[in-house]
C-alpha cells in the first residue's frame, strides 16, 4: 500500500509541474492593454496639420542588420555609405530593447509601443494569430486608411501574421529556414523591378523584409565568409531603389527607410541584450534629405560598442513616419519624433504642432496607465519640488507645458518657448512608460510558486522511504540549495554553465576519491575511469564558449584545429562509424553459423546498420554542403561537392527518419518473437531492446546536431563507457544523469539567453511549417545532449548496484585486501551477502528492486525539477522590478518552462520510462 501511495504522490507531483508553469506564466506574461481604434487628428489652435514632405514609403528591413554592417570600414554597404556622405541619407543607431526577436521588434517599429515579452514564444508559433496587430493602431493601418492607401509586402511572413488582410499584394517566406541564404532574398528581390515601374507603383507603402543576412549570422557568425557578399547584395538593392526614386517622377516624394529589426551578438545570434543585439542600423534615404543635411562622415567609428551617430529608440520610427508621411501618430505609441527631421518645416509653428500632437498622444497613454494618481488631481496640489513617483514627475512636466500655453493667451505660444518643455515631457514619458513594470497578476504568481513547491514536497515525500543518509544524498541536497540560491543573482543566471561544470567536476572527483578508499593503488587510480571522465569533461567545458561574458570567445568548436575540414570530418566520420558499429549487434544475431539462415541474418544485420549510418552521414554531409560549404573546402572533389549540394536534403532527412522508424519496428518485433519462442539470450542488466533503442536514438540525435558539435557525442560515449565500468549506486547514477544532462546542454553551445536557440535543424525533413513537427525538431536540436544523457542514464541505472551504498569504506578496504578478485566481482558478492542479511522493514537507501531503482531515479529528478522551478519563480516574483527582469530573469523562466514541462515530464518520465520498461 505504501508503494502505491508513493507512486501516486510522484504522479501528482509530475502533473503539478506543468500546472505551476502555466499558472505562473499567465501571471508573469500578461498581454498589455491597448487603446482601441485608429488615432485621428485633433483640433488645435495651430490649425491644420503641416503638409508632409513625402507621400510614399519603401520600408526595407534587413533582418539582423547590425549598425557596423552599414557604417564601419569593413562594411559591404559602400553605396549606402556614399549616400550618407553626400547628404542623401541620414544615419542613426536604433536601440532595440530586449527581447531582440523579430516579432516583438516589428511590433515596436509599427506601433511605437513596447511589446510583451510573451511575444518571444509567439515568434516561434507561425500558426499563431493571437498576437495579430489587425485591430491595433499602427503606421501601416494609418497608411492603409488614407483615401489612396495601398500596401504591398514581400519577405518574412511575420508581417503577414501580424497584419492579416492588410496587403494588396504579398509574398511571404518563412523566417525559420535558416540554412537558406539566397532563395528567401531572391524571392523578395524579384518583385522589386515591377513595383518600381510607373504602371505598378499604385502603393503608398512597400515593405520588404530580407532574411538572408540573419541566416548567415546564425550559421557562421558576423564574420562568416558569406557575410560581406550578402551585405553587398543588400547594398545593390538600395542602389536600385534609390536610383528609381531619384530618376522616376512618380517616386520623387518617396521616403526610403533602410533598417534592421535587431542586431546580432558575436556568435551570430540574437534575442538577448548584448550591445550587438540591441544596435541595428537605421537610415532614412531620399534626395530630399539634402535640404536638411550636408552629410555625415562614413565609414566611421562608433562612440562606444556599436553606437554609431546618434542613438534613437526603435519606437521613435512610428511618430517620425507619421510626421513625414502625413498621418496621426498611432494611439499606443511611446516614441518621440526624431528632431533631425524638423528641418523639413521652415515654419516654427509647424514644428511645434508636430511635437504637441506627439505629446498629447503620449499623454493619453500616461493617463490610461496612471488613472488614479497625479493626473486625476488638480495641478495646484502637486509638489513638483520633490515628486514622489514617476507619474507625479510626468504630471509636473505636463503642468509646465500647460502653464506656457496659458501664459501665451491664444494657446499658441512661440515654438522656442514650448518646444523645450514638450521635449522634456515626451522624453521623460517615454523613459518612464518604457520601464514601467507589466501589470503582473500577483495572485497567479503566488499560486504558481505554491503549486511548484507542493510538487517538490510530494516528490520528497515519495522519495524519503527509499533513501537514507549517504554522501551522495548530501551532495544532491547541497546541489539543490546552491542552484536555488544562484537563481537570485543575474550574473549566475547568465553564466549558469559554470555551476554545472564545477559541480560535475567535484562529483567525478568524489567518485575518484571513493575508488581510492576501496583499496585501489594511487598509481593505478590515475588511469581509473573517473580520471578519464574528468578529462572528457574538461574538453567538453571548452568545446563551446557560452553565456554572456565569454560568448564568442575562442573555443574548441571554432578553433583553427577543428575548423580544418580534414580534422572535423575525421571526427564526424568516426562518430558515425561508431554509431553504425554499435547498431550492428541489434540487427544481427548473437551467434552465427558458416552458412544457412544465421549467415543470412548476419548479412541483414550488417546491411541494415550500415544503411542507417550511411544515410545519416550522407544527409549531414549534404546539409553541411548547403549550410556551411566552407567546412568541406579542400576535402572533396568539386564534382562530389557539387553532387552533395544538389541532393534533396528534405527527402534525405525523411529517408533517415524512415530508416530509424523501420529499425525501431524491427527491434520491437524481434524482441517479441524472441520472447514468444522462449529463446531470449542471457542478457546483462541492460536489455537488448533497450540498448538497441538507445543506439537508434543516438543516430537521431546526431541528425539534429550541428556538424561542429557532433564530435562531442564521441566524447560523451567515452565518458558513458568509463562510468559504466564504475560500480555506481542508483543515487550516484541519478546524480550523473542530472549533472551530465545540464553539462551537455551548455557544452553544445546553449545558454539562458534567447539568442542561443538554434533553429538550423528545425526543418529536417519538413518542407513547410508544421507547428508540432518543427517544435519537436527545435527541442531535439537544442536539448540533444540532455536527451542523449537521459537515455544513457537509464542504461547506467540498469547496471547500477542495488546495494553498494550500504557497504562501508572499512569493509570495502578489508575485502579488497583479502581478495584478489576484481572490484565488480567483489560488488556482486557483497550484494548477495547484504541481500541475505537485510532485516524486513529496514529503511535503507538501496534496499529496492528494479522498480525501486527506477522509482527513486524519477523521484530525485522530479524533486530537482520542482525545486529549481520554484526557485526561478520566486526569483522572478521578488525581482520583478529588477533592472534585468526582461533581459535575464524572464528568458530564464522561459527555459525553466521547457526544462520543467518538456524535459521533465516528456523526456525524463516518458522517454526514460520507455527505455526502462523495455
Amino acid at each position: 500500500m505504501a508503494c502505491q501511495t508513493q507512486k501516486a504522490l510522484l504522479i501528482i507531483a509530475n502533473l503539478l509541474i506543468p500546472a505551476a508553469v502555466l499558472t505562473f506564466a499567465v501571471g508573469f506574461f500578461p498581454y498589455k492593454a491597448v487603446l482601441p481604434g485608429l488615432a485621428t487628428y485633433r483640433q488645435l489652435e495651430y490649425g491644420d496639420p503641416p503638409k508632409a514632405p513625402f507621400d510614399k514609403v519603401v520600408f526595407m528591413v534587413v533582418d539582423a542588420l547590425r549598425s557596423d554592417f552599414v557604417y564601419s570600414e569593413n562594411s559591404g554597404f559602400k553605396f549606402t555609405q556614399s549616400l550618407i556622405r553626400s547628404g542623401n541619407a541620414i544615419p542613426f543607431t536604433a536601440h532595440a530593447s530586449s527581447p531582440t526577436i523579430t516579432m516583438p521588434r516589428v511590433k515596436a517599429i509599427t506601433t511605437g509601443s513596447i511589446p510583451s515579452f510573451l511575444d518571444v514564444i509567439m515568434n516561434f508559433a507561425e500558426s499563431d494569430d493571437s498576437s495579430t496587430l489587425a485591430n491595433q493602431d499602427t503606421w501601416l493601418a494609418q497608411m492603409k486608411a488614407k483615401p489612396d492607401g495601398k500596401l504591398v509586402m514581400y519577405g518574412d511572413d511575420t508581417w503577414l501574421r501580424l497584419f492579416p488582410g492588410f496587403f494588396d499584394r504579398e509574398d511571404g517566406t518563412s523566417s525559420f529556414f535558416v540554412s537558406d541564404f539566397t532563395e528567401v532574398d531572391n524571392n523578395v528581390t524579384r518583385h522589386v523591378p515591377g513595383e518600381l515601374r510607373s504602371d505598378q507603383s499604385d502603393w503608398t507603402g512597400m515593405i520588404m523584409h530580407y532574411l538572408g543576412l540573419d541566416h548567415i549570422g546564425h550559421k557562421t557568425g558576423p564574420l562568416g565568409p558569406n557575410m560581406i557578399p550578402k551585405q553587398k547584395e543588400m547594398d545593390g538593392i538600395v542602389n536600385k531603389i534609390y536610383n528609381a526614386i531619384d530618376k522616376r517622377p512618380h517616386l520623387e516624394s518617396t521616403l526610403f527607410v533602410l533598417l534592421g529589426d535587431h542586431g546580432m551578438n558575436e556568435g551570430g545570434n540574437h534575442g538577448g541584450s548584448a550591445p550587438g543585439e540591441t544596435s541595428p542600423a537605421l537610415v532614412f534615404i531620399s534626395p530630399k534629405m539634402k535640404k536638411i543635411t550636408k552629410g555625415y562622415k562614413c565609414p566611421t567609428t562608433p562612440k562606444d560598442d556599436y553606437n554609431y551617430y546618434r542613438t534613437v529608440e526603435q519606437s521613435d520610427i512610428a511618430p517620425t513616419l507619421a510626421g513625414l508621411l502625413g498621418f496621426p501618430v498611432p494611439q499606443n505609441n511611446l516614441g518621440v519624433f526624431i528632431p533631425e527631421f524638423f528641418e523639413f518645416w521652415e515654419n516654427e509653428n509647424d514644428r511645434a504642432q508636430l511635437l504637441l500632437r506627439n505629446a498629447m498622444q503620449i499623454l493619453d497613454i500616461v493617463k490610461a496607465t496612471f488613472p488614479h494618481e497625479a493626473f486625476s488631481n488638480p495641478f495646484s496640489a502637486l509638489d513638483c519640488s520633490s515628486p514622489s513617483s514617476g507619474a507625479e514627475e510626468l504630471a509636473c512636466k505636463w503642468r509646465t507645458c500647460t502653464t506656457i500655453f496659458h501664459a501665451a493667451g491664444s494657446f499658441r505660444p512661440r515654438a522656442s518657448e514650448i518646444m523645450p518643455a514638450l521635449t522634456d515631457f515626451v522624453t521623460a514619458a517615454q523613459s518612464t512608460m518604457s520601464s514601467t513594470a507589466s501589470a503582473y497578476d500577483i495572485p497567479k504568481l503566488i499560486i504558481g510558486v505554491v503549486v511548484s513547491s507542493l510538487a517538490a514536497i510530494l516528490a520528497l515525500a515519495a522519495l524519503l522511504p527509499i533513501r537514507s543518509v549517504s554522501p551522495s544524498g548530501a551532495f544532491y541536497t547541497i546541489l539543490l540549495l546552491i542552484y536555488g540560491i544562484m537563481m537570485f543573482a543575474s550574473s549566475f543566471v547568465e553564466e549558469e554553465q559554470h555551476i554545472w561544470y564545477w559541480t560535475a567536476s567535484f562529483f567525478l572527483l568524489y567518485l575518484w576519491i571513493r575508488s581510492l578508499r576501496t583499496g585501489t593503488s594511487l598509481l593505478s587510480s590515475f588511469t581509473s575511469p573517473e580520471i578519464l571522465a574528468l578529462a572528457v569533461l574538461r574538453i567538453a567545458r571548452r568545446y563551446n564558449q557560452t553565456g554572456q561574458k565569454h560568448a564568442g570567445a575562442p573555443d574548441i568548436a571554432h578553433s583553427s584545429f577543428l575548423t580544418m575540414p580534414i580534422v572535423l570530418w575525421s571526427l564526424v566520420g568516426l562518430t558515425y562509424l561508431l554509431a553504425t558499429l554499435m547498431l550492428m549487434p541489434h540487427f544481427a544475431p548473437r551467434s552465427t553459423s558458416a552458412d544457412g539462415p544465421m549467415a543470412e541474418e548476419l548479412f541483414f544485420g550488417i546491411s541494415a546498420s550500415v544503411s542507417i549510418g550511411f544515410l545519416a552521414f550522407v544527409f549531414k554531409a549534404a546539409f553541411t554542403a548547403r549550410d556551411a560549404p566552407e567546412s568541406l573546402d579542400g576535402l572533396l572533389f568539386s564534382d562530389l561537392r557539387g553532387f552533395l549540394e544538389q541532393l534533396p536534403i528534405v527527402l534525405l532527412a525523411r529517408l533517415v527518419f524512415s530508416a530509424l522508424g523501420l529499425g525501431l519496428l524491427y527491434m520491437v518485433v524481434a524482441a517479441r518473437v524472441r520472447r514468444s519462442q522462449g529463446r531470449d539470450e542471457e542478457e546483462p542488466e541492460v536489455s537488448r531492446l533497450s540498448s538497441g533503442l538507445f543506439e537508434l536514438l543516438n543516430v537521431f540525435i546526431l541528425t539534429q546536431t550541428k556538424t561542429t558539435n557532433i564530435p562531442l557525442f564521441l566524447l560523451f560515449r567515452v565518458m558513458h563507457h568509463a562510468l559504466s565500468t564504475h560500480p555506481l549506486t542508483p543515487l550516484q547514477t541519478t546524480l550523473t544523469t542530472l549533472l551530465m544532462t545540464h553539462v551537455s546542454f551548455f557544452a553544445l553551445g546553449n545558454s539562458n539567453a534567447i539568442s542561443s536557440i538554434d533553429l538550423s535543424n528545425a526543418y529536417n525533413g519538413v518542407s513547410g511549417y508544421n507547428i508540432l513537427a518543427v517544435g519537436i525538431l527545435v527541442f531535439a536540436g537544442n536539448w540533444a545532449g540532455p536527451i542523449w544523457w537521459c537515455a544513457a542514464g537509464v542504461q547506467l541505472l540498469k547496471t547500477s548496484s542495488s546495494s553498494t551504498s550500504l557497504i562501508t569504506p572499512e569493509s570495502a578496504k578489508s575485502n579488497a585486501q583479502k581478495d584478489a578478485q576484481t572490484e565488480k566481482e567483489w560488488v556482486m558478492r557483497e550484494r548477495k551477502r547484504l541481500a541475505a542479511s537485510v532485516k524486513p522493514g529496514a529503511a535503507k537507501e538501496e534496499e529496492v528492486g528494479d522498480d525501486g531503482r527506477w522509482f527513486g531515479h524519477v523521484a530525485c529528478l522530479t524533486l530537482f525539477s520542482a525545486t529549481s522551478l520554484a526557485a526561478v519563480m520566486v526569483a522572478c516574483t521578488v525581482l520583478r522590478t529588477h533592472l534585468f527582469v526582461w533581459t535575464v530573469f524572464s528568458p530564464k523562466y522561459l527555459y525553466a518552462m521547457a526544462w520543467g514541462t518538456v524535459w521533465q515530464v516528456v523526456v525524463n518520465v516518458g522517454l526514460g520510462g520507455l527505455f526502462w520498461c523495455v
